[in-house]
């Protein structure tokens, strides 16, 4: 059964060209998949462009060993679909890539949205023509694409950073973009291997492939804070559970500023007793996830004494965990505050550095200097390798709207007017980038993405729905209201101690990427209260919008 009409009137944007469509969606992950189905829904004539052969956006990509959300399954998917809600049996707390594929698989085949997209077409150029108000798109194959409106749904982890290191052309062995992972897999057993990187990707890289490798060397820059994944199969009791809950769930994460439904503790870090804090602290760690940063205690993102005794408490799992006490200092951080970089949920990745096949190699004592023919050399060593894993992250928030080279009315990139830091409305628009929108673009929220998706797809379809139904051909932010929101961006961060996180290289400010200005790239007024602001944006029926409606024929 379709989950949208079976016949919808055309209601297009009138007198477009005919070699033109009414709107052009760029991804399709969750925020493309549900673009698609509510623009195509509101009548519009929309077509998606997709890299990959397939549905999935980063699940499609993101298909080596560990790979799994940090999000708990049964919030992490579409929540305005009851019916796919309820069919959809997670089979894990935190279910791995496979099973996120699956499901959006399933998503876009029950969407009806497949013969809307086509796939293994990359976006390599875009240009505004402010003459005839229309956007033209090149794909990688040389194809040209014209629409009224282009909406990004590229994603905020979607372009892959490999660092230049030199002499990798020298090297005998294979190496790979984490991010890249070939379909049919890498065949590690019996083999060295070196990991590059201890981020989120590398934390959930590391345990299996130390299992399968001979020996594994992990190359650690920064070491991070990681929480305990704690995850399990769902059994049939837990998942009625959740099926008798999830209009409750639901209202949860639409209250919760990071888009989950974790309940406020009410109480204070810095004003509770020691042992209160550490029976509060472990009841965290044993439930799992990133609760504990939202559950345990209220102040431990705005206070520095408070996250301090959060971080003393990761720290001190760190060496009941780890048996070598120098390698648990190595894997221990104590310059940048608990949540200063994003907080990864591990699956036994401490717990792996006791294993005899795995050697941790501190490269801030002794930093990398080249590739060699067998492997890696640092200032101190040489390392024999057969195979090398980059797993040092994304150039995120506005890394993949940047690559895909779009100019707007004045003829200047994005990338160019984005050079001394992002500058949106909302995070969903740019000024002189007329009848562009972005789903999770730079300065929206960082949160569970399904149900910021969510709100984003559905204020991006009213916005467009305005353009038509006001007559106007060009939709686009006024420059005051865009600067309002940069400044309000930047005043609510100054309020927490995600600041701190940039001198270790932290992806919230760009930090993470050679040569980028570092500018916090994400807003962190809470995923609730951007609802809210979104809404009321929509119930001004866009007052912060200029429309023009001449074009030239």
């Amino acid at each position: 059964m379709n989950a949208h009409p079976e016949a919808v009137t055309p209601a297009g944007f009138r007198g477009l060209p005919a070699d033109a469509v009414d709107v052009i969606v760029i991804g399709a992950g969750f925020a493309g998949i549900y673009a698609v189905r509510q623009l195509r829904d509101k009548g519009f004539n929309v077509v998606g462009l997709e890299a990959g052969l397939g549905v999935g956006g980063a699940w499609y990509w993101n298909r080596y060993p560990g790979c799994r959300t940090d999000s708990e399954a049964h919030y992490y998917c579409y929540s305005f679909d009851k019916e796919l809600l309820t069919e959809w049996r997670w089979k894990e707390r935190f279910p791995s890539q496979a099973e996120v594929l699956s499901y959006l698989e399933r998503a876009a085949v029950k969407f009806d949205v497949l013969r809307l997209f086509r796939f293994g077409s990359r976006v390599v150029n875009g240009t505004w023509d402010d003459h005839r108000h229309l956007w033209t798109l090149e794909l990688e194959n040389g194809a040209l694409l014209t629409a009224c409106v282009v909406v990004s749904a590229m994603g905020i982890l979607s372009a892959p950073f490999k660092p230049e290191v030199a002499g990798i052309n020298d090297f005998k062995g294979k190496w790979y973009l984490a991010q890249q992972w070939p379909a049919e897999g890498v065949e590690l057993a019996g083999k060295r291997v070196g990991i590059i990187g201890t981020g989120a990707t590398g934390v959930q890289l590391t345990p299996p492939i130390a299992e399968e490798a001979a020996h594994l060397y992990v190359f650690q820059r920064t070491p991070h804070y990681v929480v305990a994944g704690q995850n399990r199969p769902i059994d049939d009791e837990r998942r009625a559970e959740i099926a008798r809950n999830y209009d409750e769930i639901w209202r949860a994460v639409k209250g919760h500023s990071f888009a989950m439904p974790f309940v406020s503790s009410g109480r204070k870090a810095a004003e509770t007793s020691a042992a209160e804090r550490d029976l509060a602290y472990e009841k965290g760690w044993k439930k799992g996830g990133l609760s504990f940063l939202f559950e345990t205690f209220d102040d431990l993102m705005v206070d520095p004494v408070a996250n301090e005794t959060a971080a003393e408490f990761f720290r001190r799992k760190i060496r009941e965990t780890v048996h070598d006490p120098v390698i648990a200092e190595t894997l221990t951080p104590r310059d940048y505050p608990l949540g200063g970089k994003r907080l990864p949920a591990g699956h036994n990745y401490y717990e792996t550095f006791n294993r005899d096949n795995v050697t941790l190699v501190d490269v801030k004592r002794d930093p990398i200097v080249e590739f060699t023919p067998t492997g890696i050399r640092t200032h101190g060593a040489n390392y024999e390798l057969e195979i090398v894993v980059f797993a040092t992250g994304y150039d995120a928030f506005t890394g993949a709207v940047t690559r895909a080279n779009l100019h707007g009315r004045s003829g200047r990139s994005i990338a160019d007017v984005w050079n001394d830091g992002p500058q949106t409305f909302l995070g969903m628009t740019v000024r002189d980038f007329p009848n562009f929108f972005m789903i999770g673009g730079p300065q929206s929220p960082f949160a569970n993405n399904p149900p910021c998706t969510e709100s984003q797809v559905e204020w991006i379809t009213e916005a467009i729905l305005h353009i038509r139904d006001s007559g106007a051909n060009v939709m686009e932010p006024s420059l005051s209201a865009q600067q309002a929101w940069v400044e309000h961006v930047n005043t609510v961060a100054s309020g927490t101690l995600l600041p701190l996180g940039e001198k270790v290289g932290s992806w919230f400010t760009g930090a993470n990427i050679p040569g980028k200005k570092h500018v916090l790239q994400v807003y962190f007024g809470g995923a609730h209260l951007y609802a809210e602001r979104i809404r009321a944006v929509t119930a001004g029926r866009f007052r912060e919008f200029e429309l023009d409606s001449a074009a030239e024929t």
